[in-house]
């Protein structure tokens, strides 16, 4: 009898967590969940998705071989959230990535990360340094050409159509065809309630001068 072994890589486990914690700081943290919800938002409907500080292997069959960057958005690949995210299997290296940096990860940002990020082929990457500890500032951005990353003066990002800038702790996002601020978290569903209230208003106003041709002995539904 024939027995059909598994290649080795199929018993090799890619953990999804390693027990370090999400970000430096609140303020890191912060900024990057907010990166990454304004993000989700601004791609709702399109086949990409938006990742947030999970491991992102890029060497099958090497697990040891992983890197998390704080925010990472991958076109062409199903929408939703991952454990982790393996290139071979998705077929797509992320097109932008995100890493609010810090005096205690210029290192690794600076040198290793745009390193290995170029290597792969990461046609964005921008680093956001929302302390201002080693970026006066506090935002830089970097576009592949040929093999290595070249500055971005303009403040923009050709992939995500948008322009970025820096607001206190965070980056501003504004849609480069209309100069439009995407909202954050808070501000959106401020500006949902704020809505759903002059509907509620305007159906209050209707009621009411509905209600008023009544008295009036004129039937509303015959009007028109």
């Amino acid at each position: 009898m024939t027995v059909a072994l598994k290649p080795a890589s199929a018993n090799i486990c890619y953990p999804s967590r390693d027990g370090e914690p999400v970000a430096e700081t609140f303020v890191h943290l912060y900024a990057m969940l907010v990166t990454i919800e304004v993000l989700k938002q601004y791609l709702d409907g399109q086949q990409a998705t938006v990742l947030g500080n999970q491991f992102m292997y890029y060497a099958q069959g090497l697990p040891r071989l992983r890197v998390a960057p704080d925010v990472m958005v991958i076109f062409n690949v199903a929408p939703g959230g991952r454990d982790n995210y393996k290139i071979w299997e998705e077929g797509e290296v992320p097109a932008v990535i995100f890493e609010m940096t810090s005096a205690g990860t210029q290192a690794a940002d600076q040198v290793f990360k745009k390193t290995l990020y170029a290597q792969l082929g990461v046609q964005e990457y921008w680093l956001f340094d929302p302390k201002g500890e080693w970026i006066k500032e506090q935002l830089r951005g970097f576009r592949l050409r040929g093999e290595a990353y070249e500055p971005i003066a303009d403040g923009c990002s050709q992939l995500l159509q948008l322009r970025l800038a820096v607001e206190g702790q965070l980056i501003g996002f504004y849609r480069q065809d209309s100069g439009e601020r995407l909202l954050i978290p808070g501000e959106l569903a401020q500006a949902l309630r704020q809505e759903a209230q002059a509907r509620q208003q305007a159906e209050a106003r209707v009621t009411q001068l509905e209600e008023k041709l009544r008295s009036l002995g004129v039937d509303p539904d015959k009007l028109g």
